[in-house]
């Protein structure tokens, strides 16, 4: 029996909320793809998510891999699958209730991944899938964001908000931003029209009469923005809280990203071209897996994602 590396959800108190495990390859059943993990990002928040700790049936599930959007090659295809073929470069995400690629291998399907983009690295295509999907499903497919409109994007610098400030500005919409200090200036390069340091000032003195609020931060920040809205203006929201929120109002504006094969190759293309940027926070060994959900890294960029990096 082969196996690989893992890292799972840490049942035992040593503090570590990731613990190194090895486990068999898994293999791959019809129309599946096993995929040799090259990188993988990491979003510390998936520690929490419901799929992470149950079942798609509803029951306690432990020892969960995370690690749900990856860049890797095709190391073995099931039956009936024609999409694919051994040695293929692909990026893109796998089920949330399965295994994920902070492993050697995870299973996904064609219907969840593209070929990686070619001028991207496995590292820096690593990091597109969730950001980039979700700023696209958010903006113009439940934003329906148009030319000339005004978009506000809280986060401006994060793993999600680079993406979806440089797709807004494709978009030809008027895009304001917030962001950290250190980050203002990097925001502003991503093409934001305006970047607001949301330690420096309420950016609902700042702003008004807008057309698409887009919120990966949630809580107080949403709530705040309400009142910026113009005559029309809608509310997107990616932030976590907001899944199980008993107002309507957010449950109608939240956005939980969908895996699509024809926008990944779309948003590959916008990649090769130059037209999107990927940008990387930094890079840990396999064996920093805990350390870098945890967010306990020092030395790492201040926008961008963290990736995983599994083989070369």
């Amino acid at each position: 029996m082969q196996t690989m590396r893992a890292m799972r959800l840490n049942s035992n108190p040593d503090g570590k909320k990731l613990a190194a495990s090895t486990m068999p390859v898994p293999a791959p059943g019809s129309g599946e793809i096993l995929v040799r993990v090259r990188a993988s990002g990491v979003t510390p928040t998936e520690l929490q998510w419901y799929p992470t700790t149950h079942t798609k049936e509803g029951s306690i599930r432990s020892g969960a891999v995370p690690g749900h959007e990856f860049s890797g090659t095709v190391e073995a295809v099931g039956e009936g699958l024609a999409d694919f073929t051994v040695g293929d470069e692909i990026f893109g995400l796998n089920d949330w209730f399965a295994d994920g690629a902070a492993a050697d291998f995870c299973i996904t399907t064609p219907a969840m991944v593209a070929r990686k983009p070619a001028k991207l690295s496995h590292i820096e295509a690593a990091t597109v899938p969730i950001g980039a999907l979700t700023a696209w499903q958010g903006l113009v497919d439940k934003g329906q964001l148009q030319s000339r409109q005004r978009v506000l994007i809280h986060g401006g610098a994060g793993a999600v908000g680079l993406f979806a400030v440089q797709v807004a500005r494709q978009r030809g919409a008027y895009v304001i931003a917030t962001a950290s200090t250190r980050t203002l200036g990097f925001v502003r390069d991503l093409g934001a029209n305006e970047v607001l340091d949301y330690a420096a000032c309420r950016f609902e003195e700042k702003v008004r009469d807008i057309d698409l609020v887009f919120d990966t931060v949630g809580g107080e920040t949403r709530a705040r923005s309400w009142q910026v809205l113009g005559e029309g203006g809608a509310m997107v929201t990616i932030a976590a809280d907001a899944e199980a929120t008993d107002d309507a109002r957010v449950k109608e504006a939240f956005l939980l990203v969908r895996a699509d094969s024809v926008q990944l190759a779309h948003i590959a293309r916008l990649l090769d071209t130059g037209d999107l940027k990927a940008f990387v926070k930094g890079v840990v060994p396999f064996e920093e897996a805990s350390a870098a959900y945890e967010g306990n890294l020092a030395g790492q960029l201040g926008y961008g994602k963290t990736v995983l990096a599994l083989s070369k």
